[in-house]
């Protein structure tokens, strides 16, 4: 078994780039440069936190719920929804936005980029589970780039004979003030599913505003957006490639106190979900010997 001592002498930076064992026995990757800080869980490849060192909040929201348990994914951060979004087409059992964020997850390299800031990657671990669930030959890697820019690259290498298909998230919580004052812009005149809505096609106007629980797949755009929040005084960009789908998700009053673990009792209004992905029709057809690369970038200004 792979131990945080190990990881430190083989991937650590020194300063920079620390492993540690958490109490529930999962190994946390801590980043802290020039520029920001985050944290990673090798479970899942989980990002679970991230602040510029110009911003007094983090951007990426942790739930003061949320718990570290072998097999289990964490409330916030960054979950890796893969190779399907939602539930699975025919397999009822199977788990929910598939198996990546409750696996584990190897390092396969780390280093400095010229400007400072830290990257990490990390490769999915095959076992006779995973396989049972997903019987395709391929890797899965993330590649995490910590600096006053975040940046994640989830990269898909089809590595058998035959085609296959993916769906997928990088399923993003962010840190807002308040979910009553904040909007997501640059995604007017999209089509999306409303799955609190009857899981009716509707077309967006305007910018997105919250008043009640919100469940959107918005489809066929390449666009990114941006989060504007008046109470924290910012605007989070969201870019991405390799995405034609958006999800926008705040799940309010009643749904919340459901799940349990937003940090009760109001913990979600801290929080909205923008996750760039590829789901429903923008599923991705990975032909036999290629890649694909999902790829976010996350930066915050003040308003």
């Amino acid at each position: 078994m792979t131990t945080a001592q190990h990881l430190n002498t083989q991937f650590g930076i020194n300063g920079e780039l620390k492993f540690r064992e958490d109490a529930s026995g999962l190994i946390v990757a801590e980043i802290s440069n020039g520029q920001a800080s985050a944290s990673l869980c090798l479970q899942g490849a989980h990002l679970m936190t991230w602040k510029p060192n110009s911003q007094a909040v983090p951007v990426i929201w942790l739930s003061r719920d949320a718990k570290l348990a072998a097999g289990k994914s964490i409330r916030g951060g960054v979950p890796v929804c893969w190779p399907w979004f939602g539930a699975h087409a025919s397999e009822s059992a199977f788990p929910g936005h598939g198996y990546a964020r409750t696996v584990p997850w190897q390092v396969v390299e780390s280093g400095t980029e010229p400007d400072g800031a830290t990257h990490l990657t990390l490769r999915l671990v095959q076992s006779e589970k995973t396989r049972s669930q997903w019987p395709h030959a391929g890797t899965l890697d993330l590649t995490v780039t910590v600096g006053e820019t975040l940046r994640m690259e989830l990269a898909t290498e089809n590595t058998g004979a035959t085609d296959f298909v993916i769906g997928e998230a990088l399923h993003t919580y962010f840190r807002v003030g308040d979910i009553g004052g904040g909007r997501v812009k640059g995604l007017d005149g999209c089509d999306y599913w409303d799955k609190a809505g009857g899981s009716a096609l509707r077309k967006q106007s305007g910018a997105i505003s919250f008043s009640g629980e919100t469940d959107r797949v918005y489809i066929n755009t390449a666009a990114g957006c941006v989060i504007e929040d008046d109470k924290l005084g910012r605007r989070i960009h969201v870019a991405k490639s390799g995405s034609l789908s958006t999800v926008v998700w705040t799940p309010w009053t009643e749904k919340a106190a459901k799940m349990g673990d937003l940090g009760q009792p109001e913990g979600w209004r801290e929080m909205v979900c923008v996750e760039s992905g590829n789901a429903i029709e923008n599923v991705v057809n990975v032909a036999a010997g290629t890649r694909h690369t999902l790829i976010v970038e996350y930066q915050v200004e003040l308003l």
